[in-house]
Order: structure tokens, then C-alpha cells, then sequence
């Protein structure tokens, strides 16, 4: 059996990054993220997707839930330029972008990411002249972190790059 060829290994600037702590609630999204795929919360009783996640559905009240794959796909809904002074961990990625994206499969989730250039492009790497609101983006996955403490995140890049 062929040996997989490990993903590249994160720049200095994305070891020392603030990483999510994943809760029971959250843990299936996360899970999912490592796999390459984009998935939220949906109630199980009357169908109502949610994120973030949490145990009790906001419409109907159920606790029963599943995780539902969505296309991956939204768009630019809001976003900012952080620029120094930062946290140390961020300060040799700046200038770089948060985005909030409104995903395709249902306008009322959103999502917190960065617009990346290409999947293992580093923080910084997406041209800020095509940082607009409402352009079509899809998820793309990234392992980040150092040592004990790395995990995939969901990251953006242009549709149409």
C-alpha cells in the first residue's frame, strides 16, 4: 500500500494561531472539517439548520439533531483587514482577512473564515482588490496549528479566482 503524502506542513506564521476548542455540541463540525467537508447542525425533528451548533433546536425545541453536507458554497457577506499591532501569533501573517460567509445552501448560517489564495495558501495570500461583498466563494480545508495542537479549518477561496 502506497504511502500518503502528508499535507504541507503549516508556515511559522499559522503554528502559533488561535485555534477553536471544540465542545460536544461543535465536535461532529470539526470532524467533519478533517474530512474535507463542510457540514452543519439541522434539527432532526422539523428540519431547521443551525450553526452555531448547540443541543436544543431555537424553532421546535427538539434535542434530536444530524449533521447535514452542504455544497461547500456562499458568499462574501461582510469582512475586515486586520493589520498590526496583533497577537504575536498573527502579526507576521498581516495584513490578512476575516470574512463572514453567508453559505448558498441556506442564507441564514453564516460562517467565519479567511479568504485564502489556494487550499494550503498561507494567511495574507488573497489579493485584497478582489475582497468584495457579495462575491461567490467555496470552502476549502487546511490543517493549521503546532505539535498537540492542530485541526482543520474551514478556509475560502474565490469562485472565481
Amino acid at each position: 500500500m502506497p504511502a500518503r503524502t502528508p499535507p504541507p506542513a503549516p508556515s511559522p506564521a499559522e503554528t502559533g494561531l488561535l485555534l477553536p476548542v471544540p465542545d460536544d455540541d461543535g465536535a461532529p463540525f470539526w470532524s467533519y472539517a478533517a474530512a474535507g467537508e463542510l457540514r452543519v447542525q439541522a434539527c432532526a425533528g422539523c428540519g431547521t439548520r443551525r450553526f452555531p451548533p448547540r443541543p436544543c433546536c431555537p424553532r421546535c425545541q427538539s434535542f434530536d439533531s444530524d449533521w447535514q453536507r452542504t455544497s461547500g458554497r456562499g458568499r462574501i457577506w461582510s469582512y475586515v483587514v486586520a493589520h498590526p499591532p496583533l497577537l504575536p501569533g498573527y502579526a507576521e501573517a498581516a495584513p490578512y482577512n476575516v470574512l463572514v460567509v453567508e453559505l448558498a445552501d441556506d442564507p441564514a448560517i453564516r460562517l467565519v473564515g479567511n479568504l485564502v489564495a489556494a487550499p494550503d495558501a498561507p494567511l495574507g495570500s488573497a489579493p485584497g482588490d478582489r475582497l468584495r461583498i457579495g462575491a461567490p466563494v467555496r470552502a476549502v480545508f487546511r490543517e493549521l496549528g503546532g505539535g498537540d495542537r492542530r485541526m482543520t479549518l474551514p478556509r475560502w477561496v474565490l469562485e472565481r479566482p
